[in-house]
């Protein structure tokens, strides 16, 4: 019996993996294995790190200015990067350093637990899950969002955000054994999208069509004996548009720590007791 915690991409909406993780070391749940994606892959490298303290580390880290400074750059700094690059708005170097500053480990075999994460291959055009080897090379090519950050270049291949092939990767963590999953979330799968009206909404809207359809794919596909949590969020639902993709809010993620843990603990408890 193998449990497996699955934690999703969203950028900083991924303050609310944070609360899921209190609440669920509070219910005494632990997992043997870890699958991640993009901002779920940073916090996912933590849990397979430091399973017990990972909760404490990320608040931490979530409430500091640490994530703040990585996409700190003024709007003509961003400006000046996109004319200079032609393909995106921030430079790499600031998340390398975080993750090398923060992350208590420097390999997958370094980890206390199996981690997997993933990355869209562009040579290939395929998913490349991440196993073995450096840890914060893979954690970056999971976070590469397109136009954001430039591709991550491992043996000689280029890599970009893992959300563009697998956001909410439910089916790893069964095809690894897993007969427990635990879907940590953004909340993203919430909220209702409407037809794009401006330009940029176009491809965010078509984004976010492609993700969830492969999820709702994965989730309809899990065997028979395998049960899967997908925790809620607890979080205002956002209304269409652009709001659900701004990545450099953080207004708001103290209250989605907190109202994440508020609803993922309501619902381990109804869980337990049923």
């Amino acid at each position: 019996m193998k449990t497996a915690f699955v934690l999703g991409g969203g950028g900083l909406l991924g303050a609310h993996e944070i609360g899921m993780l209190r609440a669920l070391g509070e219910a005494g749940i632990t997992p043997d294995i870890v699958v991640g994606t993009s901002i779920g892959a940073v916090n996912g490298a933590f849990v397979a790190a430091d399973p017990e303290g990972a909760a404490d580390r990320l608040t931490d880290l979530w409430r500091g200015e640490s994530l703040r400074l990585v996409f700190s750059e003024t709007v003509l700094g961003r400006a000046f990067r996109l004319m200079r690059s032609g393909t995106h708005l921030h430079a790499i170097e600031p998340l390398k350093r975080l993750l090398a500053d923060t992350l208590p480990a420097e390999t997958f075999g370094d980890l206390r637990l199996p981690f997997h994460c993933v990355a869209a291959s562009i040579e290939d055009a395929t998913a490349r899950w991440f196993t073995s080897g450096p840890l914060v090379p893979a954690v970056m090519a999971s976070c590469a969002v397109p136009g954001l950050l430039p591709p991550v270049e491992i043996d000689h291949r280029h890599y970009f955000d893992g959300g563009l092939v697998d956001s909410i990767p439910v089916g790893r963590a069964v095809a690894l054994g897993a007969s427990t999953v635990y879907v940590l979330h953004v909340g993203r799968i919430e909220s209702p999208l409407s037809v794009p009206a401006r330009p940029w909404e176009v491809g965010l809207v078509a984004f976010e069509i492609a993700r969830r359809h492969r999820f709702h794919e994965e989730m309809s596909a899990v065997p028979a004996g395998v049960r899967v949590h997908v925790l809620p969020t607890g979080g205002q639902r956002l209304p269409p548009g652009v709001r659900q993709f701004r990545y450099r809010d953080r207004n708001q993620v103290s209250n989605s720590i907190d109202r994440s843990y508020a609803a993922a603990a309501s619902y381990l408890a109804e869980v337990a007791a049923s």
